[in-house]
């Protein structure tokens, strides 16, 4: 795992100034003050070639909006980009992020994210920089400054020392294909405002860890089996080929 030097998200946007954003605060803005992990901000604009800072222009065979200029971009990306860095190009039609690609990146020496605006991004740019494609969901943003962000928190969670307990990570949903249990605290009852009365399941007051730990993983398995179908099956799967 590298850390030789803090882990380092580097974000190319046309709106450098929205960054860090909620990422200053909370956990990971902590972590950012104390130097477990660092951002840079770029704006591509700053590598427009004329005096007044085109970056976009009309698509080739007609249609609505702009189009992110091929040499502008390309540009930018070789101003920051560092050899062994991942290359990201935040985008509706990108491959889902997840908490394996998340986990994986976390391990590494940090990340480049391309923000993307207007319609899109030129791509023979895509192509000649070796971008890879990643979504936040099946949905449209204005542009990718959020889905970076979402990016950059999903990893920086995830360094050494950023969460208080290590275990929290390892027991959260999408860590071993499966969502994760439902959590409970004080009071042990508790009276909610449409007048019922609700209690903590038994089995987490029994003091019993094994029974603890097997209600908690009835409940990830039935939860993610309701609630996301693929989930399950993928994880089925999975089982289904360690076992062989």
């Amino acid at each position: 795992m590298w850390r030789a030097q803090a882990w380092k998200a580097t974000a190319l946007s046309l709106f450098p100034e929205m960054f860090p954003g909620p990422l200053g605060g909370s956990l990971a803005g902590k972590a950012l003050k104390d130097g477990v992990w660092s951002l840079e901000a770029v704006d591509i604009r700053r590598f427009a070639k004329d005096r007044h800072g085109t970056v976009d222009d009309a698509p080739f065979g007609g249609g609505a909006g702009m189009v992110l200029k091929p040499d502008v971009l390309s540009m930018a990306i070789e101003a920051v980009a560092v050899p062994g860095v991942p290359k990201l190009l935040m985008s509706p039609r990108g491959a889902p992020f997840d908490q394996r690609r998340a986990r994986a990146l976390a391990e590494g020496p940090g990340v480049l994210l391309v923000c993307g605006r207007f319609e899109g991004v030129d791509e023979r740019v895509i192509e000649a920089q070796a971008l890879e494609e990643v979504s936040v969901g099946d949905f449209v943003l204005s542009g990718g400054e959020i889905a970076a962000m979402a990016v950059m928190d999903g990893c920086v969670r995830l360094l050494p020392g950023v969460m208080g307990a290590a275990e929290s990570a390892s027991e959260e949903s999408f860590e071993d294909g499966l969502l994760e249990y439902p959590h409970y605290t004080r009071p042990a009852t508790w009276v909610g405002p449409d007048g019922a009365e609700r209690r903590v399941p038994e089995v987490l007051v029994s003091g019993h860890h094994g029974r603890v730990a097997e209600w908690r993983r009835g409940q990830r398995e039935e939860i993610t089996r309701r609630r996301r179908p693929e989930l399950w099956e993928r994880h089925r799967a999975a089982k289904l080929n360690e076992d062989k």
